[in-house]
């Protein structure tokens, strides 16, 4: 049976992937830590759509989960058809006063995870006639340095590079890679992240940011920003030296000014 495994799949923007790909008749495979959550998800998702909605509770930061991941499929006789890498989590503040074991873990997950699990599903998704798809969530946070959130946006870097470079290398397999790179976005992400919910209270819906991104990787695009496209361009073209002090200023407010 083919299917769609999305990672991070308990809130946000993965449960938002989850619903949409359901509403398109799409099995679906979802891991996240939340057990309950992605319990009652599925069942709801399941009766709603007629799919079939398999959950599996995972800590993807932890070393050996996405081989997990890759045997729960093997085992059960599933092939990824769709492949959400949407997992991520940043820290926030002083990069001196921040928890080192947060630290290492964000960059686990949001990078070494990613890598993992998508080199150990390639393989399969290769085979499929129909065409596969790959979405890997970053950020517009990947096209600067960040100060006060600087693992974040370098791992968000990480993730970018490593799509667009997926994107050339894969397309001969008839595997479409796209990396979705939203701006602000009305989700947990500021609470669980500690910044200011302010800034993201005028940002875009989930539901927003993963049509676009479905969107985008239907057409086989490699890149998706879903907003201010503007400000990406900006800091491109401007001096470095520039871009950094403004996006630490930004930063800066952002984690000053948390409730």
């Amino acid at each position: 049976m083919d299917i769609a495994v999305i990672t991070g799949a308990s809130m946000g923007l993965g449960e938002e992937f989850a619903r949409q790909l359901a509403a398109r008749g799409e099995n679906l495979l979802l891991t996240a830590r939340s057990a309950d959550r992605l319990a009652a998800l599925a069942a709801e998702l399941a009766p709603r759509h007629g799919v079939q909605v398999l959950t599996l509770p995972l800590d993807l930061a932890q070393p050996g989960a996405p081989g997990e991941v890759a045997r729960f499929l093997e085992h059960n006789g599933l092939r990824p058809k769709w492949l959400i890498n949407n997992a991520g989590f940043g820290e926030a503040g002083d990069f001196m006063s921040l928890d080192p074991q947060r630290l290492h873990e964000c960059v686990m997950l949001n990078a070494v995870a990613l890598t993992d699990l998508t080199r150990r599903l390639l393989p399969a998704m290769c085979g499929i006639a129909s065409g596969a798809r790959v979405i890997n969530v970053a950020s517009t946070a990947a096209f600067q340095p960040l100060a006060f959130f600087a693992v974040y946006a370098a791992t968000k870097a990480y993730v970018l590079h490593l799509s667009e470079a997926l994107h050339e290398e894969l397309r001969p397999a008839g595997v479409r890679v796209t990396c979705l790179c939203p701006g602000p976005t009305r989700t947990q992400f500021a609470h669980n992240n500690g910044l200011d919910p302010r800034f993201f209270e005028h940002g875009q819906t989930a539901s927003e940011v993963v049509r676009q991104g479905l969107a985008a990787s239907d057409r086989g695009q490699a890149l998706c920003i879903t907003q201010t496209r503007l400000r990406i361009a900006l800091s491109r073209l401007a001096p470095r030296s520039v871009v950094r002090k403004v996006a630490a200023a930004v930063a800066r407010s952002l984690i000053q000014n948390r409730r």
